[in-house]
């Protein structure tokens, strides 16, 4: 038996001498495929290249670019020089960008032509920072070519004396955490924490060269790193870039991938499109059948999630649903060869996580945080648990404070934040326990459900507790047209709120109503719209209390993009900018006596 890598680069390494003709990288439409051999030549001549850069053991290198084969290709390229390198939001602002050269200290950063304003105007901030700028899919004045980097020979550098000299505790990556409120902070994790994590979900789900994913979250989130780049790395399956996850429902169909992660939101455009499919069947045959199916892979996912067994009718029922039904829809979408997919980054509606493992798909819902390398809690395939995060990973210990934070401790735990001492000794205590800043429960099977962020729980005039982001996952599934949702009722009488309406659903609304298709800005002022959410409103007010029923909203014309004011590139919500930005018409929908 082979000795596991210790290093990332001992990882790839394995993997490519073990699987060296089969395909690593391909671009969905397939004019792109790298097996791991070929992936492996380009990366000994980029870790060179990089080298003649002036970039050594322990430098950084910034990478700002798209889901695209070239990041995968610089990522490990760096991380065989010896160097740690860190992904960008696309959406940063260059003074947001510049915070980032300032903490991280690289000299070079590779990007696309599209970001190099951004990169410019954040260099400009410290001229001493960034020396060179490598530009990968154009020649610009004042850039080096990436072809130039990866053909340029190399002086004075030994490959395998490099990769060899990595550490199992050097810095693998810094996670910039896109938090809702402050500067970001660099989390640094380190080769050991990602292989420790790496090994205890391959533990859970087995992967090897013949997976495949789609990669279309921000490679500066630690979950697309960890869930595509890394475990790529580690077990061999195949990577499929998507630059623009617009594009992701197209593209599925000629993907058909083994593994699928989605947060909520995509969850959620996920079950409203296959309900107003069967809505607008005319037949009215297949749309009580298909109506059918549903209702009876639910039946089975609640009992399997309650841990009773199915009885024997069901069994037969749903058998033959997935046969005629529930199997032509997963074909449909792309994902019948999907065995497991995983929901996180926010809470999942139990309605709509019911919905999906409905129709046949393992869906896991999972929690972690970039502190801890990703994952540290999961729901396991076969112990599915609606409502819940599931159970530790063998290598996570778990407590409870007093107020209920959750606590972990363990080799998940991230190095610190970079050049930070401060915060990582407010995070991480004198005995090794990390602080998320969850407030959560844990049940005598060891199953975990997260109540909302510690500074997020909303306390009314009457001293009731409450989840905003609990009220706030059942709008969205009670109501398609909602793009994003924002509760109100901190010290207020009761709970009001702020809501944008889906592009995608707008469109499509509008569309069927005759609306004006060049003027969306109108759409949030107009009856049929406002009657849509209210009515949506109104079915997510039958499933919370009275308490957290919403009195009043307002639908505001603007679209709230992912690194905006209002929301972070992983889809958080920036509460007190939306608080203070929109105080008037939060104010207004409390009117006075």
């Amino acid at each position: 038996m082979s000795t596991p890598p210790t290093t990332l680069t001992a990882a790839f390494q394995a993997t490519a001498g073990r699987t060296p003709h089969t395909i690593a990288l391909a671009t969905p439409d397939g004019t792109t495929r790298l097996t791991w051999r070929q992936y492996g030549t380009r990366v000994r001549a980029l870790a060179a290249g990089l080298a003649n850069l002036g970039v050594r053991r322990g430098d950084t290198v910034g990478i700002m670019l798209t889901n695209r084969v070239e990041f995968h290709l610089v990522d490990t390229a760096a991380l065989h020089a010896g160097a740690t390198p860190f992904s960008i939001y696309n959406t940063l602002a260059p003074e947001q960008i510049a915070h980032l050269f300032a903490n991280a200290g690289n000299r070079v950063v590779v990007c696309e032509e599209q970001f190099l304003e951004q990169i410019r105007a954040a260099a400009a901030v410290d001229e001493t920072a960034v020396e060179t700028i490598v530009c990968v899919d154009a020649d610009v004045a004042g850039t080096v070519s990436l072809r130039h980097v990866e053909t340029t020979p190399a002086t004075d550098f030994d490959f395998e004396a490099s990769w060899r000299a990595v550490t199992p505790d050097d810095v693998l990556t810094i996670i910039y955490t896109s938090g809702t409120t402050g500067p970001s902070k660099g989390v640094e994790i380190t080769h050991r924490n990602m292989l420790t994590e790496l090994g205890a979900t391959a533990r859970i789900v087995p992967l090897d060269e013949r997976d495949s994913v789609i990669s279309y979250l921000p490679d500066a989130h630690i979950a697309n790193r960890w869930g595509a780049h890394y475990t790529s790395l580690y077990r061999g399956m195949q990577i499929i870039p998507l630059p623009d996850m617009k594009q992701l429902i197209s593209v599925l169909p000629s993907v058909h991938p083994t593994l699928f992660g989605a947060v909520p939101q995509v969850w959620y455009k996920l079950k409203a499109g296959i309900e107003a499919q069967l809505a607008a069947e005319s037949s009215t045959v297949k749309r009580r059948l298909g109506q059918w199916a549903i209702e009876v892979g639910r039946r089975r996912a609640r009992l399997l999630s309650d841990g009773q067994p199915v009885p024997r009718g069901l069994a037969v029922q749903h058998r033959i649903a997935d046969r005629i039904v529930l199997g032509t829809i997963r074909a449909r979408l792309g994902l019948d060869r999907v065995r497991f997919a995983a929901t996180g980054a926010a809470a999942i509606d139990p309605e709509a996580l019911e919905f999906v493992l409905a129709l046949g798909l393992p869906c896991c819902e999972m929690w972690g945080m970039s502190e801890l390398t990703c994952a540290v809690t999961v729901n396991r395939p076969d112990a599915i648990r609606i409502g819940t995060v599931g159970t530790a990973l063998d290598v996570a210990e778990l407590s409870l404070a007093d107020d209920g934070e959750l606590l972990v401790r363990g080799p998940l735990v991230m190095k610190g934040y970079r050049n930070d001492p401060e915060k990582t000794a407010e995070t991480i205590d004198a005995d090794g326990w990390l602080h998320t800043g969850d407030i959560a429960s844990i049940d005598d099977d060891g199953y975990v459900r997260i109540v909302d962020r510690k500074k997020e729980l909303m306390i009314n005039a009457s001293g009731k507790n409450m989840s905003p982001a609990n009220i706030e996952g059942i709008v969205k599934v009670s109501c398609p047209l909602v793009g994003s949702v924002v509760a109100i009722g901190d010290d207020r009488p009761y709970v009001v709120a702020l809501i944008t309406l889906d592009p995608d659903a707008a469109a499509a609304f509008a569309q069927a109503h005759g609306l004006p298709p060049d003027a969306p800005a109108t759409w949030a002022e107009d009856p049929a719209v406002l009657a849509a959410v209210s009515e949506g409103v109104d079915a997510a007010n039958t499933r919370l209390a009275r308490v957290e029923q919403i009195k009043r909203f307002v639908i505001l014309p603007e679209v709230w993009e992912p690194g905006g004011d209002e929301i972070t590139p992983t889809m958080k919500i920036r509460r007190r900018p939306v608080a203070e930005k929109y105080a008037d018409r939060i104010d207004a929908l409390y009117p006075r006596a």
